[in-house]
């Protein structure tokens, strides 16, 4: 898995969003009508593309969407991150 693969999904998954709005250093609750709901949306994109499910102290020890992409990836089958 691929960084840029990882903020594709998000970009595509938020409305809001359009392509190059994201980087790897985005802090994510700083994103356009941040709430709650997003966290879930995050939760469930995450779940459902990469089979890995995040708790909410893992989602809350995140900051950025690089921090995202590294829980992910070490959570998925012991991977290693690729930038």
């Amino acid at each position: 898995m691929e960084i840029d693969d990882f903020i594709k999904a998000i970009e595509e998954e938020f409305d809001n969003l359009n392509p190059g709005d994201v980087s790897p250093n985005s802090v994510f609750r700083d994103m356009e009508g941040w709430s709650s709901m997003h966290a879930l949306i995050f939760v469930a994109l995450i779940d459902s593309k990469y089979d890995v499910l995040l708790n909410g102290e893992e989602l809350k020890s995140c900051v950025t969407i690089n921090d995202l992409f590294d829980i992910t990836c070490l959570k998925l089958n012991g991977g290693a991150a690729k930038a």
